[in-house]
């Protein structure tokens, strides 16, 4: 497996907070995108469409700092349990595969393995023990 990330969930604070790893950790943020520049971001609510969809923050070779905020206008609640998962990020499909059946074995899919917008296969899932994961597979990687 190529990396395993530490990924946080925030109410509308991503940003704020990344801001303030940063000031700790230094470097520069690999990725910022909004909700609003997602497909269909023009019916998101304008109080969430410059909410955070994604930001990377490299703290060193091996690990990136990642984060999203909920979407209350799509039912997210944010509670403990659920501001934090963990990120995979597999060298291929089929390990992708393996991994997301595995360890979603017994435990409930949230979004199904699939191809997305952002030029990656991606699935993410609650485990029978009740640890959030994502498993996302870069294709430009392959």
């Amino acid at each position: 497996m190529a990396k395993m990330n530490p990924y946080l969930n925030f109410d509308g604070k991503a940003e704020e907070a990344f801001n303030f790893y940063k000031s700790v950790f230094g470097g520069e943020f690999s990725a910022v995108h909004r909700m609003g520049e997602m497909p269909g971001g023009e019916n998101i609510p304008e109080n969430e469409k410059n909410h955070i969809m994604h930001i990377s923050l490299p703290v060193n070779e091996h690990t990136t700092l990642m984060a999203s905020d909920i979407m209350p206008s799509y039912g997210h609640v944010l509670a403990e349990g659920n501001n934090m998962q963990i990120s995979l990020h597999p060298e291929s499909r089929e390990e992708t595969e393996y991994l997301f059946n595995g360890l979603s074995a017994g435990g409930k899919v949230e979004m199904p393995l699939e191809d997305t917008f952002w030029g990656a296969y991606f699935g993410s899932f609650k485990d029978k023990y009740g640890i959030y994961w994502m498993v996302n597979f870069e294709k430009n990687t392959q």
